[in-house]
């Protein structure tokens, strides 16, 4: 269910111009250990001035938005969706920072199917994972380290720096914690 949600995902923001990068649980089950997760989470490389193009791969793609698009999307910018028949729940998240734009242009691609789909780097989605700071998350983490000793350590440094600084927390500990 989830692979074919997913193939059918990738290949309408493929056919609508529309940059993306799968994060969250089925990032982790491309980097990591496999575990349960319900969802997909997409990161969008388009902000909201895009959400008709969106919303065109959206029907493409068999998903029925949970939500009034242009009111929530211009409040949170995600768009829930909701996959046809399996009523798995998609999240569509359309970015803005510096770091998903990267992030983004970071993506790698994982063959599903016949198609070609992108996943978040392992760096970044490490990054990410480290910024929720959810106990769940820090778990992926270290999970997703564990099985790729060899990445970029400067680039994750760099960033989690970066998100210390302006936000205040301590990502580089929580790093640090997780080695």
């Amino acid at each position: 269910m989830f692979t074919e949600l997913i193939i059918r995902l990738a290949g309408a923001l493929d056919a609508h111009g529309i940059p993306y990068m799968l994060i969250g649980g089925q990032a982790v089950l491309v980097h990591g250990e496999p575990r349960m997760t319900r969802d997909v989470d997409v990161t969008l490389g388009v902000d909201i001035d895009r959400l008709d193009a969106v919303l065109r791969a959206v029907g493409a793609a068999q998903l029925t938005p949970l939500v009034d698009p242009a009111t929530f999307v211009k409040e949170t910018n995600v768009l829930p969706c909701a996959g046809g028949d399996s009523g798995i729940r998609v999240d569509l998240i359309f970015s803005f920072s510096p770091f998903e734009r990267q992030a983004i242009d970071r993506a790698v691609s994982r063959r599903l199917g016949s198609l070609d789909v992108r996943f978040i780097s392992v760096e970044d989605l490490i990054i990410q994972k480290l910024v929720a700071g959810r106990p769940r998350d820090l778990d992926d983490a270290a999970n997703v380290l564990l099985k790729n000793p060899g990445l970029n350590r400067t680039h994750v440094e760099q960033w989690l720096g970066q998100f210390e600084a302006a936000l205040g927390e301590p990502f580089l500990v929580r790093w640090q914690s997780i080695q």
